[in-house]
């Protein structure tokens, strides 16, 4: 098990190589890179934040938003193929930067329509995804995202049913946009769960850093290490959520000593 940040954190504080690297210089543990733009899903940024990771191991990688990812599910052809190719970019990537998982948003569903999902047809992308990410030694994490197609309990129960080999990222934050109760989340994903982005929130509803609001992550970590989790939790916040930037070193510090506590053993 590990504990890290991600650098989403520093998203329009920083370019993504000068967040790596400082959280690298800070002794940060692992990260998950947060690839921002499409120039950054080449291998030659792969190469370019290869050097400024130090000793830092890169858990994961993010892309952003929906850029590509809901068109992977796309019924025109072109967009879906074109969608593909940018998939097949970002995990040769992740693979120059030694990235085990992908934290993924997939299908987004903005329409305010009645929408129903066929789950058939999903699941047959979906392993597709899959054998694009495994080719490069990176393993599909599925999040669970408040406008995407995982914005309710039983979503990944049923997907997992036809992609056995899925795995699962848990968010906080997007449970609480989601309106839905975080422990049902970790419950449904179980020991699938590979990494756990987390984020706190202030008794006015404002967004801050690990131990700066109210969530109890006690129960957090109780509940995740029931299903057995052995992953990455990583603070995942938004600039504006924070003022310096070593806040979120000694919000990983809170965090890294509460989960030490919490599952009885030493955390990397």
């Amino acid at each position: 098990m590990q504990t890290g940040i991600s650098t989403a954190s520093l998203f329009f504080r920083k370019p993504t190589e000068d967040a790596l690297k400082f959280l690298a210089d800070n002794g940060v543990p692992c990260v998950e890179v947060f690839l921002e733009s499409y120039c950054e899903y080449k291998q030659q940024f792969g190469h370019v934040l290869k050097d400024c990771k130090g000793n830092t191991a890169i858990h994961s990688v993010h892309t952003l938003t929906t850029q590509f990812e809901p068109q992977l599910y796309s019924i025109n052809e072109r967009a879906k193929k074109d969608s593909f190719d940018l998939l097949e970019q970002t995990m040769q990537t992740a693979e120059i930067i030694g990235a085990k998982y992908y934290t993924f948003h997939g299908g987004a569903r903005f329409k305010r329509t009645p929408f129903k999902i066929d789950f058939g047809r999903v699941g047959e992308i979906t392993s597709d995804i899959l054998d694009v990410t495994k080719k490069h030694g990176v393993t599909l994490a599925y999040e669970n995202v408040h406008w995407g197609y995982y914005n309710y309990v039983g979503f990944f129960s049923e997907l997992k049913k036809r992609v056995p080999e899925l795995k699962a990222t848990f968010d906080i934050k997007q449970a609480r946009q989601s309106d839905i109760f975080y422990g049902d989340f970790i419950a449904e994903m179980g020991n699938d769960i590979v990494t756990a982005h987390l984020s706190d929130y202030s008794e006015d509803g404002k967004m801050c850093l690990p131990g700066k609001g109210v969530t109890d992550f006690k129960d957090v970590f109780k509940r995740l290490d029931k299903v057995g989790f052995d992953g990455a939790i990583l603070i995942e916040a938004y600039q504006s959520d924070y003022d310096k930037e070593t806040e979120l070193i000694e919000s990983l510090e809170y965090l890294t000593k509460l989960a030490q506590d919490v599952f009885g053993r030493k955390i990397n």
